[in-house]
């Protein structure tokens, strides 16, 4: 599938179905050294459970995922992930396809970039997209972005709480304070899984609360919880190993607060926390902290061993980070989500 070029910059679409033993040793070699450069000291996912990851079908989300090669080599790459036609509700996404990707540090500043940027130009044009989001951390990438006239719209931190030196009295103190009997109020916890049944009746209110978090000048689409991705996300864990929590404080049969976490049992030492909210008539009563320090206190039980909990925060939710404060988290890296206009793109890749 892959040429032999000599001296050309070649940019190729990897099908995982029909990409051969070689083609997947070097796309496992060029990952592994991506990962290493810009995520020294993380973990990564074993060559077996990437394969699968790459040949997963997703029913909402459609990925392309395109390799530049030099004299052969894989050198640079360009994920795509746009939603997939047919899906319900996928006017509303026509415009917009998410983008990521990178070079390998010892290429850069040698054209690879571009020639994936005309990749992504073409892809645009041909589907009739109009808005690339890009997330990024790094100098380079931000550089990068500045260079094709993306707009820096989101500005976001991945924060990190060690749970063994977390204040335990103080976080049933928090669960505690909640009056339930007094607010008419009841927990709901599910560790390992939720009922599909369950999950059903609590799309539509997630749906609401995700979109009243701060996107500062973010242009997206309405998020949307939605069940068929929940099924794929589950098959998966059945396959991998890994549990997914969920704590709420309901109100009749009204969603008052919600905080969700995910545990990989290939990486058992970390959590992964989700979305914490609060519904709009019951904030500034402290269930923000209640169901934060409930699904703590879960996820220690459930699972001993783990160390870190990691989360992520928009730097405009000024009430949530300053809870995350309170219990420890400290900032690992700042991200900056960037679009970038299809007319922009081909302006500048014209220059």
């Amino acid at each position: 599938m892959f040429g032999n070029e000599r001296d050309s910059i070649a940019v190729h679409y990897f099908d995982p179905e029909a990409a051969s033993p070689e083609d997947w040793a070097k796309l496992h070699s060029f990952r592994r050294a991506r990962h290493a450069e810009d995520l020294p000291g993380e973990p990564v996912l074993p060559d077996a459970d990437f394969e699968r990851e790459l040949r997963l079908h997703r029913p909402l989300g459609e990925p392309r995922r395109f390799i530049a090669t030099r004299q052969g080599e894989f050198v640079g790459n360009l994920i795509l992930m746009f939603r997939r036609d047919g899906s319900p509700g996928c006017e509303e996404f026509a415009a917009h396809v998410d983008a990521a990707g990178g070079v390998l540090r010892a290429c850069r500043r040698q054209g690879i970039g571009r020639a994936l940027a005309r990749t992504l130009l073409a892809f645009m044009q041909a589907r009739g997209r109009t808005t690339a989001t890009f997330k990024v951390h790094l100098p380079d990438g931000n550089a990068f972005m500045a260079a094709l006239g993306a707009v820096g719209k989101y500005h976001s931190a991945e924060n990190r709480l060690r749970l063994d030196a977390l204040d335990w009295p103080s976080l049933a103190r928090w669960r505690e304070a909640v009056p339930l009997a007094a607010d008419g109020l009841r927990w709901e916890v599910h560790a390992g899984r939720v009922p599909m049944a369950r999950l059903g009746q609590l799309m539509a209110p997630f749906s609401a609360l995700i979109n009243e978090q701060p996107l500062d000048a973010l242009e997206v689409p309405r998020m949307r919880y939605e069940l068929p991705g929940y099924v794929t996300w589950y098959e998966d864990m059945d396959r991998r190993g890994g549990e997914h929590f969920l704590v709420l404080l309901c109100h009749g049969d009204d969603v008052a607060a919600m905080c969700d976490a995910s545990w990989d049992a290939r990486f058992p030492e970390r959590v992964y926390q989700q979305l914490t909210a609060v519904a709009r008539p019951w904030r500034g009563r402290g269930l923000a902290k209640a169901v934060k320090a409930a699904m703590l206190e879960l996820v220690h039980t459930r699972h001993p061993g783990v160390r870190t909990m990691i989360t992520h925060n928009a730097h405009a939710n000024a009430p949530m980070l300053s809870i995350n404060e309170r219990l420890g988290f400290a900032r690992h890296r700042d991200d900056r989500t960037y679009q970038l206009d299809r007319a922009v793109l081909a302006s500048a890749l014209a220059r």
